[in-house]
């Protein structure tokens, strides 16, 4: 489905990021796995990757600095030829009431969730309009579609990722290049695995389905919207929330 393809995955070390890069990887992409912090963790994804018969390379780089971000994909279209996909994967959450919030926590989640979207979104279009050709999926979040209490920096910055979803596939539309968003619900990763099961359960009753996503659903969802099988979409938020998001 993917064979050939050239794919930048960020934030790919571990969670949802680890479970698209695999899979991307597994449709016949050469994946490239960003990581900001853990390497050790980067480099087992690409590890996998190999033993599966795979492509794939680490490439470290905190995608919240225009430069870096800009760097990253010079140096991914020079050693690779192209890049056909990209997923902005990385984000972080700093939760907390918004009585008690920090300018810092605030500052901090804008700045890799909503700015490092823009910063890659920025330097790949580039690339891609030379192509004429592309896939950008972004992920957002339920908490972007509906809000969520003590995350008022975490949601601003997931709606606003739908926002520059929706312009930049306007802007890039006409020169054959995608631009759709995932907006993930209650998926069971690292993070949400240390909740404690009377909030996990809380969490499930308001749930459709009445249980919890996998990275692998979202992954699927990824990989579909970066294969020539969905040339036809763009501008969309697809949300895997079982229903949450209703």
């Amino acid at each position: 489905m993917l064979e050939g393809k050239v794919a930048v995955v960020t934030g790919a070390s571990r969670g949802i990021g680890r479970e698209v890069a695999l899979t991307l990887a597994g449709y016949g992409a050469k994946v490239i796995v960003n990581y900001c912090g853990s390497r050790e963790k980067a480099e087992e994804v690409v590890a996998s990757i190999k033993e599966n018969g795979g492509e794939a390379k680490v490439y470290q780089g905190d995608v919240s600095d225009f430069d870096t971000a800009k760097e990253m994909m010079a140096s991914v279209k020079k050693e690779f030829g192209s890049i056909d996909i990209l997923v902005n994967n990385a984000g972080i959450t700093k939760d907390n009431l918004a009585m008690k919030m920090s300018e810092e926590e605030f500052d901090q989640v804008i700045n890799v969730n909503l700015k490092g979207t823009f910063n890659c979104m920025k330097h790949v279009a580039r690339i891609m309009l030379r192509q004429k050709s592309g896939h950008i999926i972004n992920m957002s979040s339920v908490s972007g579609v509906i809000g969520n209490a003590g995350q008022m920096n975490y949601c601003a910055s997931k709606a606003g990722v739908i926002g520059m979803t929706k312009s930049l596939a306007r802007e890039l539309g006409s020169r054959g290049i995608t631009v759709n968003a995932v907006a993930p619900g209650y998926i069971d990763t690292e993070m949400t695995e240390v909740l404690p099961e009377d909030v996990k359960k809380g969490i499930i009753d308001t749930i459709p389905l009445k249980k919890v996503g996998t990275t692998k659903d979202i992954a699927e969802t990824v990989a579909f919207l970066a294969s020539d099988k969905a040339s036809y979409i763009t501008g969309q938020t697809i949300s895997v929330d079982g229903g949450m998001g209703m």
